[in-house]
This record gives structure tokens, C-alpha cells and sequence, in this order.
């Protein structure tokens, strides 16, 4: 991807190096390839049901998924007075990045927004090291990438890439920008009534049928980031190769993926995020149609598509 050189996004809060407390309260993390515990806005991977994490520590899923207050700091202001630590090269490389991709699905989202007559509220992307706070809980560097609705705000531990391309074989600059965009997904869908119209819904559903809505709000998100691949290519960024790295890395963290690799076998009924195919085929149609309308995931043939 041609990223270098390009406009940064301004909307990055950088609290890497930085530590921040944590007030007493509830919060879950769902496991990124058998590892660890994640944070509880909506993410990219997971293993475990977020139902029945919710269940085992009794937990109610749909305060995450409504943006209410879980009583906990977000970090950004006690945080933000402390020193940061001496920032290396890499570091301020992988700053760049992550602020170029972002600042391209800014301009991909404000454009479409636009054309609907409608205004983009941008989201923050939070760069943290080891742990930080979000409105959706405590995140870890085993947290993953992560979206917290209650805040708007992208939260990401760039050692997750190491963790990308090392454990999941997903190497390469466009498989990372797949990340971000697939963030950046769930809040457009945050924005678009997606994600409080499946909270509400959540209210009446068994734990099987929230699950399987689940998946469809992840295949969504992920063909938003289609269509901002899409764009990507319209501007003359990508590289030969660039899809080719967001489709394996799709395929990687599908959830049968995930779970051979972790435990040998699959439980379809705990998918929560979509198999290899359903990931990469959304991916996918986002990117040939570049239209945020053809990622109707939850059509009753959404599987057909």
C-alpha cells in the first residue's frame, strides 16, 4: 500500500508508554486465537461466545453494545498528563501509518456521508502499549483491535500486528489496514442505527439467534471495509498483492480458522464473527461494488451473496 507521504489523520490519541489506572467494575475480554482476554466493545477474532462469557460472569452484553457507562475511566485524562516514554523509530513509523489509514477511511466515510447528505462524526483511534482504559473495560495487549460504541473510539496495541502476521500468518501492510477499516466499520454501523437497533432486538432473541446476528454485524463491517478498499484503489494506493493480504487475512481469523487452529474442531453454533469464506466473500463484495448499500448482511439470502 502507498501510504507514505500522505495526509495523517489528526483524531489519534497516542497513549502508548503511558499507564493508566483502572476503577472497580464489571468487564469481559473474549479470546483472540485461545489467548487472553479481550475488551468489550465489538472486535476483530474471538474464539468464545460473547454470550457465554456474559453468562459465566454475569454480565449483561447489551450495556456494551448500547454505549452505556460501565463505570470505568477511559483513560484519556489522567492519563494523558503523564510522560510518555521515548518513542523509537519503528514507533513513529507505525504512528504514521496507522494516522495515514485512518485519515483514508475519513475521506472514504465523509465522502459517502456526504453524498447521502449526511455528516460523518470521525472516530478516535486510541494506540496504547500493554493495557488502557476504554467506557467498554480494561484492554490488554491480549485485548485485540476494538470497538467501544460508548465512546467512539478505536482502541489498538499495534504488537497485535506482530500477532497478525506471526501466529496467524497475516502478513503485510494492506492485511493491518484491513484491521483498522473493519474498526472503523462498526462505527459507521454505530452511526447508521446498526448496532442500537441490534441491541434492541438482542432483548427478545435466544443466546443462538443473538449469536448468529453477531456474525451478520461482523460480515457487515467487514464489507464496509471493502468499500473503503475499494477507494484505496480508486486513489492509485494499492500495491500488486494488496488484496490478496486483506483476503488472508479475512480467511485467518474466520472463526472455523480460529477455532481448528486453537482446539482442533469447530463449533458453528459459537460462531460469532463468520467463517473464513463468509469473511473473505464480504470483504470481497465490498470491494468490487465499493457501495456501503450492496453490504446488506442482513438480508434473509445473505449467505448467497
Amino acid at each position: 500500500m502507498e501510504w507514505r507521504g500522505r495526509r495523517q489523520s489528526d483524531n489519534i490519541e497516542d497513549r502508548r508508554g503511558q499507564s493508566g489506572g483502572m476503577r472497580s467494575g464489571p468487564g469481559f475480554r473474549i479470546p483472540i486465537g485461545g489467548g487472553g482476554r479481550r475488551g468489550g466493545g465489538i472486535g476483530i477474532g474471538g474464539l468464545v461466545m460473547i454470550l457465554i462469557v456474559c453468562a459465566v460472569l454475569g454480565i449483561n452484553p447489551l450495556t456494551l453494545l448500547s454505549g452505556g457507562d460501565l463505570g470505568f475511566d477511559d483513560g484519556s485524562s489522567g492519563s494523558q498528563q503523564q510522560q510518555s516514554a521515548p518513542r523509537s523509530a519503528a514507533d513513529e513509523e507505525m504512528r504514521a501509518f496507522v494516522g495515514t489509514v485512518l485519515a483514508e477511511t475519513e475521506d472514504t466515510w465523509n465522502r459517502i456521508f456526504q453524498q447521502s447528505g449526511e455528516r460523518y462524526q470521525e472516530p478516535t483511534l486510541v494506540l496504547f502499549s500493554g493495557q488502557t482504559q476504554s467506557q467498554c473495560g480494561f484492554a490488554s495487549a491480549a485485548t485485540g483491535p476494538f470497538y467501544c460504541p460508548g465512546d467512539r473510539k478505536v482502541y489498538l496495541d499495534t504488537a497485535f500486528f506482530r500477532q497478525l502476521s506471526g501466529q496467524f500468518g497475516a502478513s503485510g501492510d494492506f492485511a493491518q489496514a484491513y484491521v483498522i477499516a473493519h474498526e472503523v466499520g462498526h462505527h459507521v454501523q454505530n452511526l447508521i442505527g446498526v448496532l442500537p437497533k441490534f441491541n434492541q432486538m438482542r432483548r427478545s432473541m435466544s443466546e443462538a439467534d443473538a449469536n448468529r446476528m453477531s456474525v451478520r454485524v461482523e460480515l457487515q463491517a467487514d464489507c464496509f471495509a471493502g468499500v473503503w478498499g475499494k477507494t484505496t484503489q480508486q486513489r492509485g494506493l494499492l500495491e500488486q498483492g494488496d488484496l490478496e493480504e486483506a483476503l488472508n487475512a479475512a480467511q485467518q481469523i474466520g472463526d472455523d480458522t480460529l477455532q481448528k487452529r486453537s482446539q482442533g474442531y469447530v463449533v458453528p453454533e459459537s460462531f460469532n464473527h463468520g467463517t473464513s469464506a463468509q469473511r473473505m466473500r464480504w470483504f470481497r463484495k465490498g470491494f468490487s461494488s465499493g457501495d456501503m448499500q450492496a453490504c446488506d448482511t442482513f438480508s434473509p439470502s445473505y449467505q448467497q451473496l
